[in-house]
């Protein structure tokens, strides 16, 4: 048997003010000792996406169904091991009578710990603070500070929340899909780059969105939008698979889009120069239109 070696992880966790509030250590073990078919042969974990369960709930609302949730957390992360896995003793803990004795590994395991929303709004002193759906005027536009000073964005991440925000799913709703697809043009101060926005509807259910910054640089309105609407078809695509699942088989998913030329684009199978220098994977969208 191929013994795995194990390694020592330490960790100085800081408050906000930055001072070390305690030491973590974390025992690991050397896995890519391992060879692929001779020790094991599946290195995944069956976790659903959200979208895959958003989607889901969509179809049981549709059809008026009764939903039922059950934790399998401690199942999961505490079941034993079938295969054996030895491992080397640890470092600071080997046995002198028996040095050249190994560990079997039964089963792995995970802590976590999480704080409440109202723990953290009196650690950082905003308990009697009025919430407001957006802190931030959505036209301020941002630009890099060359002179920054190192900030904990964990700080920031933890005195937010959108506990008052949710998703609405009545029942009895359609089931036909729809995809929207928008994008600023040179958005970006810095590097001029354009924002693809998408959200996708399973009737009037909202089931997946996102925010991105193009890769490509977008020399006109027109090429910005199509660049969306050709990510926009991907995701498309991947719901359209995924409600094969519950045996709906969509002919055609609509992608709405707001600019013409890039509708025509995506039509129009001739490249002409003001849309030649568009990179080839963009193209995807047409093919599928």
């Amino acid at each position: 048997m191929t013994i795995i070696g194990t390694k020592w992880v330490f960790r100085n966790k800081l408050d906000e003010n930055g001072v070390v509030s305690r030491n973590k250590a974390r025992l690991v073990a050397q896995g890519y000792n391992q060879q692929e078919c001779i020790d094991y042969d599946k290195t995944y974990a069956s976790v659903a996406r959200l979208e895959s369960i958003r989607i889901l709930l969509a179809y049981v609302c549709a059809l008026d169904f009764k939903l039922f949730q059950m934790d399998v957390k401690s199942a999961f992360l505490n079941d034993f091991i079938n295969e054996e896995v030895y491992v080397a003793q640890p470092q600071g803990f080997i046995d002198f009578e028996k040095p050249d004795h190994v560990y079997k590994l039964k089963k792995l395991y995970m802590v976590s710990n999480k704080h409440p929303k109202l723990e953290m709004l009196k650690k950082f002193g905003l308990q009697d603070s009025k919430p407001i759906k957006t802190p931030m005027s959505s036209d301020t536009k941002l630009t890099k500070d060359e002179e920054y000073e190192s900030v904990d964005s964990t700080k920031y991440q933890g005195m937010i929340g959108t506990t008052h925000l949710g998703l609405w799913y009545p029942k009895e709703s359609d089931i036909e899909t729809v995809v929207y697809a928008d994008s600023d043009h040179a958005g970006d101060y810095v590097d001029r780059k354009s924002t693809s926005g998408i959200c996708m509807f399973v009737g009037c259910c909202l089931t997946s969105w996102f925010s991105k910054k193009q890769t490509p640089l977008a020399i006109s309105t027109t090429e910005a939008k199509y660049v969306s609407a050709g990510k926009t078809c991907q995701q498309a695509l991947w719901m359209k698979q995924a409600l094969i699942d519950y045996d709906i088989r969509l002919d055609d998913v609509p992608i709405m889009c707001d600019n013409k030329g890039a509708a025509d684009l995506s039509k129009n199978p001739m490249q002409h120069s003001n849309t030649k220098h568009i990179e080839i994977r963009h193209h995807f969208l047409r093919d599928n239109v």
